[in-house]
Parts: structure tokens; sequence; C-alpha cells
């Protein structure tokens, strides 16, 4: 196995994220798999939140369906997505779960979409993770940038004061 998987994997036991990720399969009665790169998939999973077919939590991907699905080639990039978020969870930790509601906040209020302009979902790949790959912004936010944008001096232009 490639350094920087096992490195993921060693980051993501010790800032708990992983114990986490385990500690709701065990809750939730999944069946724990082996996957590839060193992560776990939690087969089964039944809880209705979140809607998606499959999340993470540290090195722990938890899927509705079964391993073999995850695993199939035809869903590599799904699997490439979810390995990508057990990546941010070596580097953020547990600050991860702040960083990505806010981000989900960030983008639903902007595009209806909890996708669209999360920059952790954009990094792990919006269409592998079954996003949308652009929406317009709401009208509100497109009046905001239009405001900061008319607040800024053209280039060349003397600082104030």
């Amino acid at each position: 196995m490639p350094a920087r998987h096992v490195t993921r994997g060693i980051l993501t036991a010790l800032n708990g994220t992983t114990g986490a990720g385990l500690l709701i399969a065990l809750a939730t009665r999944t069946r724990l798999r082996r996957g590839r790169h060193g992560v776990l998939i939690a087969e089964g999973y039944r809880l209705p939140v979140p809607p998606a077919s499959c999340f993470t939590v540290g090195s722990v991907i938890l899927t509705r369906r079964s391993a073999e699905w995850l695993l199939d080639d035809e869903r590599a990039a799904l699997f490439g997505h979810e390995h990508r978020h057990a990546e941010q969870y070596a580097v953020l930790g547990p600050l991860f779960w702040p960083a990505y509601w806010a981000a989900c906040g960030w983008s639903y209020a902007t595009t209806g979409s909890w996708g669209v302009r999360n920059f952790l979902e954009k990094h792990a790949g919006l269409k592998a993770g079954g996003y949308p790959a652009d929406l317009p912004l709401r009208p509100w936010a497109v009046r905001g940038l239009s405001a900061i944008r008319s607040r800024r001096r053209p280039p060349g232009s003397p600082s104030p004061g």
C-alpha cells in the first residue's frame, strides 16, 4: 500500500475521526469490510440521514449498499470522491465537521445545493459525488458580489488618504 494511504490511515486513527466512523458503523449495525487504499467500508447503513448513497467519517465509508457495489469499477469515481474526503479528515481531523457544515451552509445559501459551492465537495470532485458542476447564484448573492466588486479600486488608482 502506498505511503500516502498508510499516512492517511494513521492520521485519521490518531485524530479520532476513524474511531467516530467506527462508532457510527457499530451503532447502526453495519457490516465492516476492507476497501481499497486502506479504508473500511461499512455496508448496509439504514438511517435516513444523510440521504446520500454513501458518506465518509475518518477512514470509514458508510454506504447504504454493499461494499461490492461501491468497489465496482463503474463506481470508481464515487469511491475516489469518498476517499478524498478521508484524506480531508486526515488533514482537518475533527475540524472537518464544522468546516464541512459551514461550507454546506454557504453553498446552500448561495445556490440551493449543499455541494456546488462547498469547497470540500469541490476538492473531492463534484461530479463524482453526484453534485451538479455549477448552479447560478441566488439573486442576493449576485447583488452582494456586484457591490463588493464595485467598491474595489481600479488597478493603478491612487490609494486613499
